[in-house]
């Protein structure tokens, strides 16, 4: 079973289009800029072109100013209108970035993700006094498939690591500064632009919510979990309410895990309103220290 709902929107053509084009005419006038002297052949094989690359990607994955900017207007605008307690950033010696204080005062422990694809989504710890704890993944790459992204994050990355490392995660949220741009279209604004919440100088579309297993899959004693419930999370409940998410939107996210032979393996499904979108194969865990 494939569907590509596990998420709503999808990589724009246009978008595709007009990167890949920007790229083509990259390359082509790329030899033109500056003043290192070089024509086309000697600039191209100075390795000059590739090594600016390389720093200006390195900078820009470097760089959380602008997704801080982003967390922090719309927490702030969560508190500012009642929705939860209050908020601060956690300690830089915490490996979680937000606390958030709810209404019912459960403490809901937020780390943040890029896109989810890379290898630093599988690095997280649940602090210990967490009631809950959300990966909120913030994609700065108006380039990058988001379907890709969410499955690639869900089950190749979270799930997987959620089982190895006996670590909860109760929900993931996907949503960032460019989601209902041009750049990034929301399918849920198409349909109905007055879903839309200004927010400082953003106008956000409703949030992706992921809710995950209640209890840590496990091969032997606890096979197949239940999802979350929306109100069983207080963070994702919050957010469901304060950004006018609808219920059928929701994605409840199922993990199965098994043994087969002298291997542990894991299946995972994505589900909205009981109906399933997405389901993987059964897929061999990374460690067998589940």
């Amino acid at each position: 079973m494939k569907n590509d709902d596990v998420i709503p929107c999808r990589l724009a053509r246009d978008t595709e289009q007009k990167v890949g084009d920007y790229v083509n005419s990259l390359l082509e006038q790329a030899h033109t800029i500056g003043n290192h002297g070089l024509d086309k052949d000697e600039f191209h094989r100075s390795g000059l072109f590739r090594s600016a690359i390389e720093r200006i990607r390195g900078k820009m994955s470097a760089s959380m100013v602008e997704k801080r900017q982003f967390v922090a207007a719309l927490l702030d605008h969560l508190r500012d209108h009642g929705f939860i307690a209050e908020w601060k950033s956690a300690e830089s010696s915490d490996r979680h970035d937000y606390e958030v204080r709810n209404r019912d005062n459960r403490i809901t422990a937020i780390e943040t993700k890029g896109c989810l694809d890379g290898n630093n989504t599988n690095i997280f710890v649940r602090p210990p006094n967490a009631d809950e704890f959300v990966i909120w993944s913030l994609c700065q790459n108006a380039a990058a498939d988001p379907r890709h992204n969410a499955w690639s994050g869900i089950h190749t990355r979270l799930g997987a690591e959620m089982i190895v490392s006996k670590q909860k995660i109760d929900a993931v949220v996907i949503w960032d500064m460019l989601c209902g741009t041009l750049g990034r279209p929301c399918p849920k604004l198409a349909a109905s632009p007055e879903r839309t919440t200004e927010v400082a100088s953003y106008r956000v579309p409703p949030p992706c919510i992921y809710l995950f297993p209640k209890t840590i899959p496990d091969p032997r004693n606890n096979p197949e979990p239940d999802p979350m419930r929306l109100e069983d999370v207080s963070f994702a409940s919050t957010l469901f309410h304060a950004f006018q998410c609808r219920e059928e939107e929701v994605r409840m996210v199922r993990i199965r895990a098994k043994r087969d032979g002298p291997d542990f393996v894991r299946q995972t499904t994505v589900e909205a309103a009981g109906k399933p979108l997405r389901e993987s194969k059964w897929t061999k865990l990374r460690r067998s220290g589940a």
